[in-house]
């Protein structure tokens, strides 16, 4: 009776095989088992990817963590209900099941501790002497980062600790070190802090060669979620290039390695234990990891790391021009055979690129003979120079190509700049001004009260002019590179370009004091 059960097994393995060999052989079409030379060449890992496979990452983890930080900062503000990174809050009170739970349940703690019940949680005399009594520097936000040198320089991310009066620096091993801010860059979104070693040599992190990363690589995220320090989680990198609108260099690592709020500022490793980049944000309805994190490339977060410790502060090349995307149809309106580069929607007034030429309408397609792809392309080149750089900046214009030498000026601080909002204020007119209509563009045109281009008075339902986005009080500046003041200089040039065999006309539009450019099609009606 002792045997039965191995004889049970023996039987259920030897069916199961049966089974994959009937599948296998299906699959291949094979009506007997025979050998098939004509098989595919069989895949293999080499030895270290199967040494990882098989052990997992915990050497590479337990090299790098002591080099992994979190951070806590403090400031002057009064503390909302969040929590780690700058605003995390729990939205469980009234679900199901949570009043029920009893008062000294650790989920009810860690819902106060964190805030997530709010004031709701403390009694009315409580909260009137919490009100009354003086505001204290408290702790405010956590995040994550990690040494690049042995004497105490530390990465992190320009929001964990923007706003802050002091930073503390919490070591692998539960040691906490004052931190002294040594510059930040909110463009990018670093900051460095120093801290005092004591003579004590740190573990460091080192950058990688971002350029050798590719979708699909393992990538190791190590940080402080919610404020538990030193959490590991593992996965792959998911995308290169990533423009997810943060800033004017977006060029983010897409990873699926589960990062959460407390993560920011933290290393992404690759498996030989170097920094591949600097989780930054995630994609989430929810506010938790839903598997779509972006990092910074450490290509980029080297260079701007190493000016911060060096100045302080980040010295960018600046060219002063608005500038958008080039579409098919612009491209098309324009005698562009690729729709790529940068359309200048409109010079900053004395920029380095209006005093050299550079006009509306142009488009950038190259620098010093590199390729220009799109406006993002042409934001990082820029930066990269040095101010006072001189380069030659290549245009597309009025269907030849020219070069333009600038002398880069040094960009200005990111202070957002107010649009002015429209004049609503003048008196209407007595008089009905005179329209005319641009069947051809679906558009009804009048002149400006200042000569200076043609005022859109009614856009036709449905047209290609409705779909651009145009619409009645825009006024059209120029088409195809033509000043405009009347509805007939408009015809003349959409006749023009039918003419030239272009499908669409490129027109100047001016909102307000905003400018920007519209291709629109053209045909014979």
């Amino acid at each position: 009776m002792a045997h039965q059960p191995n004889n049970s097994i023996r039987r259920r393995l030897m069916a199961a095989a049966g089974a994959i060999a009937i599948l296998g052989g299906g699959a291949a079409g094979l009506s007997t088992y025979q050998s098939a030379p004509a098989l595919a060449e069989q895949v293999t890992v080499p030895r270290t990817e199967q040494s990882t496979a098989i052990n997992g990452f915990a050497d590479v983890v337990e090299r790098v963590s002591p080099a992994v930080v979190s951070v806590r900062v403090k400031s002057n503000r009064q503390m909302t209900s969040g929590g780690p990174d700058g605003g995390f809050n729990f939205q469980f009170r009234g679900m199901p099941g949570f009043e029920q739970l009893p008062e000294d349940h650790p989920f009810r703690r860690f819902f106060r501790e964190f805030g997530g019940e709010g004031d709701n949680a403390r009694p009315d005399r409580q909260r009137r002497a919490e009100r009354n009594r003086p505001r204290r520097e408290r702790p405010s936000g956590q995040g994550s980062g990690f040494f690049i040198s042995e004497d105490g320089y530390v990465v992190t991310n320009n929001h964990v600790v923007e706003n802050a009066s002091s930073y503390t620096v919490v070591l692998n091993d539960g040691t906490e070190m004052d931190g002294q801010l040594v510059g930040t860059d909110p463009r990018t979104d670093l900051a460095v802090l120093k801290v005092d070693t004591e003579g004590r040599k740190v573990k460091y992190a080192t950058f990688a060669d971002d350029s050798a990363v590719r979708v699909g690589d393992w990538v190791l995220a190590i940080g402080n979620p919610f404020g538990l320090g030193g959490s590991v989680t593992a996965g792959i990198v998911s995308a290169r290039g990533r423009d997810i609108g943060a800033g004017p260099y977006d060029d983010f690592i897409q990873i699926d390695a589960p990062v959460n709020r407390g993560n920011s500022g933290g290393p992404a490793f690759n498996t030989a234990g170097q920094v591949i980049g600097i989780n930054t944000a995630i994609f989430s309805p929810s506010g938790g990891n839903v598997g779509i994190a972006f990092a910074i490339p450490s290509s980029s977060a080297e260079r701007i790391v190493n000016d911060l410790i060096d100045d302080g502060s980040i010295e960018r090349g600046w060219l002063g021009v608005q500038i958008a995307p080039v579409s098919d149809d612009i491209a098309e309106a324009v005698g562009l055979e690729v729709a790529e580069g940068a359309l200048v929607q409109q010079p900053t007034d004395n920029s380095p690129g209006a005093k050299a030429g550079i006009e509306a309408g142009d488009i950038i397609v190259a620098v010093n003979g590199e390729k220009v792809e799109g406006p993002r392309e042409l934001s990082r080149t820029i930066a990269g120079f040095e101010p006072e750089s001189e380069i030659d900046v290549s245009v597309f214009r009025n269907g030849d190509t020219k070069d333009v030498k600038v002398k880069l000026g040094l960009m200005p601080k990111p202070d957002r700049m107010a649009m002015a909002p429209g004049d609503d204020s003048g008196e209407e007119s007595a008089v009905e001004p005179e329209t005319s209509s641009l069947d051809d563009l679906g558009l009804t045109v009048t002149p400006s009260e200042d000569g200076e281009g043609v005022v859109i008075t009614d856009v036709e339902p449905g047209s290609d002019a409705e779909e651009k986005g145009l619409s009645a009080g825009d006024i059209i500046m120029k088409v195809n590179g033509q000043t405009v003041s009347k509805a007939d200089d408009v015809a003349e040039a959409t006749d023009k370009a039918m003419k030239d065999g272009r499908k669409a006309v490129l027109m100047q539009i001016r909102t307000n004091d905003a400018q920007r450019f519209v291709a629109i099609p053209v045909s014979r009606g």
